[in-house]
């Protein structure tokens, strides 16, 4: 198995980089990215790809507390930079510390203002405070509200602590990865999470992605290790299922999805495992029990609208983004027929200037990474059906498998945030994937790396023609 990232895959996805930049920059030469969000795809791109070639062998020998140090460290400043940095640079470019068509940032701030002024009053009657919500908001809020409880509604250092959740997340990853996949792939799995841009770019604003995200690695670790225990314990037991839980707060499908996993990988896991024959069936008493309280009420409510609606949902925001001003008249024929085979690989970078779509162009090269990684993951379900592994990491499988079912069929399916409580799963096999690599698959790679090509290009006209500027 291999210890490292290879050169040779990461020199021809930043020479792939390249040449679809130029490409596109040349065939829509009056719609190409302006030079700031070019600047910002290429440093995003050449360095994941040379210091994950280069720390996944440098560290590859390091002591397992040496490596968690440097892990932490090196995600933590890196993060931390970014939130500084972006701070002033919002400052700078819309004149507010947050980033461009900030709606959904700006609402959760002023959440976590009126939150915080309750709070202070001494009302924790959270109904009541925060009675427009959703369940699925009021996680978040409340969790901003407490910090502007503590920090005087301080926006910079409610980032800082995000970078510090953001860094840990990349410990947590390496912990599940090591437990399921040895150490070379847990690993390359960790310093893919400290390095990928889209990880990075939500530590500085004020979105609730990054909890989320740190929220289901903590969820899936407590969810692996009660599945892999000796032992059944209250709080081995209780843990996964409170995570879960908190989930709801935060996004709904992410507690259904929790859940769904946790009985899934119950199901499955290898005898092995459960060596004694009552802990499968006490613990599927415990969380039928578990779900039937949480789904009670308006959570019951939002899961059934979520799934009742899905086509609806699906077919309406598509028809909505065809008849905008300055939509795409082609996306009222997407749908999930579409979105479902290339699930793993979109969202599409977009390599090209349109007005309102900063966000999508500064991540552009983020989304490139991923959709690289996407051929090390689909490998590595090759490998992990092949070496008949699949049911020692059924909750991995699971879970990614069951988000992204959900999102394919919403109307978030093309939407790069959607997809970011998903990405824990995503690297972790796809750092499975790399560990196992050989030689006789380069020649899919190369292939894998035309046929990008022409999906990226093909993507950038799309959104092009269906405005009528192409």
């Amino acid at each position: 198995m291999l210890n490292y990232f290879p050169k040779y895959f990461t020199s021809k996805a930043i020479t792939l980089y390249f040449i679809a930049l130029i490409a596109i920059s040349v065939a829509f030469s009056q719609y190409s990215m302006s030079a700031l969000w070019i600047v910002f795809g290429m440093v995003e791109v050449v360095s994941f790809f040379y210091f994950v070639n280069i720390l996944t062998k440098r560290w590859s020998l390091l002591p397992e507390k040496l490596f968690i140090k440097r892990l932490f460290t090196s995600a933590l400043f890196l993060r931390l930079a970014w939130v500084v940095f972006s701070y002033f640079f919002y400052q700078a470019m819309t004149g507010q510390p947050f980033e461009f068509e900030a709606a959904d940032a700006i609402g959760y701030h002023g959440n976590g203002e009126w939150g915080a002024i309750n709070f202070k009053k001494g009302n924790f009657n959270l109904p009541a405070i925060f009675g427009w919500l959703e369940v699925s908001d009021m996680g978040y809020s409340t969790y901003l509200s407490i910090l502007y409880v503590i920090t005087n509604n301080s926006i910079i250092i409610t980032r800082l602590i995000k970078a510090i959740l953001g860094a840990w997340t990349c410990v947590i990853i390496y912990k599940i990865s090591l437990r399921n996949f040895g150490d070379n792939a847990a690993r390359i799995s960790a310093i893919i999470c400290m390095l990928w841009a889209n990880f990075i770019y939500y530590t500085g604003l004020h979105l609730k992605e990054t909890e989320m995200i740190f929220l289901v690695v903590v969820f899936i670790e407590r969810a692996d290790f009660l599945l892999r225990a000796n032992k059944i314990t209250l709080r081995n037991l209780i843990a996964p299922i409170l995570i879960g839980a908190m989930l709801f707060t935060f996004r709904t499908v992410l507690g259904v999805t929790a859940l769904f996993s946790l009985l899934t990988a119950l199901m499955l896991v290898s005898s092995k495992s459960i060596k004694k024959r009552w802990k499968r069936p006490l613990i599927i008493v415990w969380l039928a029990v578990a779900v039937s309280y949480f789904m009670g009420g308006r959570i019951a409510t939002e899961v059934e609208e979520v799934w009742a609606n899905r086509t609806d949902n699906q077919r309406t925001s598509m028809e909505w983004r065809a008849g905008r001003q300055g939509g795409n008249k082609f996306a009222k024929h997407m749908s999930a027929a579409i979105f479902a085979p290339a699930i793993f690989a979109i969202p599409v970078p977009t390599m090209i200037h349109l007005d309102g779509q900063e966000n999508q162009q500064i991540i552009h090269g983020g989304n490139y990474i991923k959709e690289i990684l996407a051929f090390f993951l689909l490998f590595a379900f090759i490998v992990v059906i092949k070496n008949k592994k699949w049911r020692d990491v059924s909750i991995l499988e699971a879970f990614l498998l069951g988000y992204l079912i959900i999102i394919a069929f919403s109307a978030f399916a093309q939407s790069e945030r959607f997809h970011l409580p998903a990405m824990p799963c995503y690297i972790i096999l796809a750092g499975y994937g790399i560990s196992n690599i050989t030689d006789k698959q380069k020649k899919y790679f190369n292939r894998y790396m035309v046929v990008l090509f022409v999906i990226i290009v093909a993507w950038n006209w799309f959104k092009l023609a269906g405005r009528g500027l192409v």
